[in-house]
Formats: structure tokens, C-alpha cells, sequence
């Protein structure tokens, strides 16, 4: 193994295990020495590869940055409609935050009222559901009449309030509460000839209709996931 190959993972390691810690503790209580430990490395390995805490901080957030955007390349890519794509990049967004310790951490940290990052997930979030809707509107797909200022700010609240929920109940982040959301939600934006073509569950899974909902599954919301 090569001198930049170790050091490759060295990094990678420090920002996972600092991701870990993040998302335990919050920034202002994270300490280094636990990131450190948790990689397996002394403390100053890790000040080799970042000056301070701040720093492993910011790599956490770009790395999260970068999963969330190569998810909603993938959905975009493979795009049939403005709307489908909003509704599986909202699943794909969850499916990450569900699995994805780096991107659960990238997410706390972004609303981290304790420290001022360069990126704002949350705000990339808004910018991908504005631009989708404006581009469902150019399709015809959106009823009309319906703000897309108002919509915009719905779906964002809502999708990110399943992230923090999702925190202390991953069931948040399941395909059932997304599922059930878009259910709620789509037949009150989309025009019925869109609204046919539109699959809640997600374009890449089996569509679940709602009265086939568990009932352990989480409340759905009766008023009110990527590319950027």
C-alpha cells in the first residue's frame, strides 16, 4: 500500500468516525480525541490531515454534500417528469439519512446554531425542490393557481421535519411515512392527467398503496427529499 493510499484512508476514517461523534455529541461537545480514537489514530494523525475542529467539521459537511448530490444526479439522470423526480429524490434523500452516518451528521451540522459552515444542506434542499417545481410547472404537470413560493416552503418543512424526527425514529425516514406524505400531498399539486403517471412510493420501488400502510408506521402529515 502506497504513502497516499494510507493516507486516503486515514481521512476517510477520521471523517467517519467524526461524523459518529457529530452526531452523538453536536459540534460544541465533539472532541477530538474521540474522532481520533475512533479512527484509530493518534491526535496527531488527525492534525496532519485537518488544523482543528472546525476543519474535520467542513469535511464532514462536503463529503454529505457530495452522497446527497450524486443521489439526485442518479434520480435526475433517469427522470421521467419534474414531480416524479421531486418525489425520489425525496426518498433518496431519506434513504441516505437513513444508512449514511456522514450524511445524518452533514444534516446536524448544517443546523448546528453553535458554528457557521460553508455548506448548508438544508438550503441546497430548498433550491433542488424550488427548481423541480418551476420545472414541473414548465411540463404543465402543477394545478393551477397553486403558489409554488407556498408549495416550496411546505415540502421543504415538512421533508426536512422528518429529518430531525428521524433522529430519535428512523421511522420517520421509512418509505412508508414518505410514501404517505406524497399520497397526501401530490393529488393536491399535480393535475390529474400528471397525477397518473406519478408513483408516491418512489419511481424505483413497487408503489404502496395507502390502506396497505402498517400500522406501526409513523403519522402522516395532514398539513404541511436530490439535485443541486
Amino acid at each position: 500500500m502506497t504513502k497516499q493510499v494510507r493516507a486516503e484512508r486515514t481521512r476517510h476514517a477520521l471523517i467517519r468516525s467524526a461524523a459518529a461523534v457529530f452526531e452523538q455529541y453536536g459540534y460544541a461537545q465533539a472532541r477530538l480525541t474521540l474522532i481520533a480514537a475512533g479512527a484509530g489514530v493518534s491526535t496527531g494523525a488527525l492534525h496532519f490531515h485537518f488544523e482543528n475542529k472546525a476543519a474535520v467539521a467542513a469535511a464532514v459537511e462536503a463529503e454529505a454534500s457530495h452522497a446527497v448530490r450524486a443521489a439526485s444526479r442518479g434520480v435526475y439522470r433517469r427522470k421521467n417528469t419534474a414531480l416524479q423526480a421531486l418525489t425520489d429524490t425525496s426518498h433518496a434523500l431519506a434513504d441516505l439519512l437513513r444508512r449514511d452516518t456522514v450524511t445524518r451528521a452533514g444534516f446536524r451540522l448544517s443546523d448546528d446554531a453553535t458554528r457557521s459552515g460553508e455548506v448548508d444542506l438544508r438550503r441546497q434542499w430548498q433550491d433542488c425542490v424550488q427548481q423541480l417545481l418551476t420545472e414541473a410547472a414548465g411540463e404543465g404537470s402543477l394545478v393551477p393557481g397553486v403558489p409554488r413560493a407556498d408549495l416550496a416552503a411546505t415540502i421543504v418543512a415538512a421533508t426536512t421535519g422528518f429529518e430531525v424526527l428521524g433522529r430519535r425514529n428512523s421511522e420517520w425516514l421509512s418509505r412508508y411515512s414518505l410514501t404517505g406524505f406524497w399520497q397526501l400531498l401530490l393529488p393536491r399539486l399535480a393535475t390529474p392527467d400528471a397525477l397518473t403517471r406519478l408513483d408516491p412510493a418512489g419511481a424505483d420501488s413497487l408503489a404502496v398503496p395507502a390502506r396497505s400502510l402498517p400500522d406501526h408506521a409513523p403519522p402522516r402529515l395532514a398539513n404541511p427529499a436530490l439535485r443541486f
